[in-house]
């Protein structure tokens, strides 16, 4: 059961929440069979910001910084199989203009780190997603409380996971 509950958090950045791509992004991770298990609306700090992309280094983290404290963001904790990599998988690459079409990223901006390094700028990608699994748990534990994310079945994970589907006519 641990693969089918497998967590990851996504962050629509201050772009997307002002481009009104809230309900895309959400709808786009739904349709795919992930659950959403925890989201909330904040304009955070940068002290967050810093502890979130503890990795980065000026000038790009000074640039997130700025990017990420500028608005409300919506943070977003999802659950199911494979969570990292579907959500990975359908957000695209980090820089809009080589992302695929059919991709968040690739779908719903134009920006490239060109245009982002000759405007002395974060790339404006409209979302982050964890990584990788340890990245997700530091993340998730970053922006939520235990108690914030909720604990539920979907009816849908009854087709997507159950063994079985006997029954499935009556």
């Amino acid at each position: 059961m641990k693969l089918k509950q497998e967590q990851t958090l996504v962050l629509i950045k201050p772009d997307g929440v002002q481009r009104g791509l809230i309900g895309a992004v959400i709808g786009r991770l739904e349709r795919v069979g992930l659950k959403l298990v925890g989201i909330k609306l904040v304009t955070p700090n940068a002290e967050t910001i810093g502890q979130h992309y503890a990795k980065m280094k000026d000038p790009v983290l000074g640039h997130l910084k700025r990017l990420m404290t500028s608005g409300p963001v919506v943070a977003m904790a999802w659950e199911g199989a494979h969570a990292i990599g579907i959500v990975r998988k359908l957000i695209g690459g980090t820089e809009p203009l080589s992302s695929d079409v059919g991709t968040i990223r690739g779908d719903y901006t134009v920006d490239s780190y060109q245009l982002a390094d000759a405007d002395n700028r974060a790339v404006r990608n409209i979302v982050h997603a964890s990584g990788n699994a340890e990245e997700a748990k530091a993340e998730i534990n970053l922006w939520f409380k235990s108690d914030d994310l909720a604990r539920y079945r979907l009816v849908s994970e009854a087709i997507l996971y159950d063994v079985n589907l006997d029954g499935i006519l009556e």
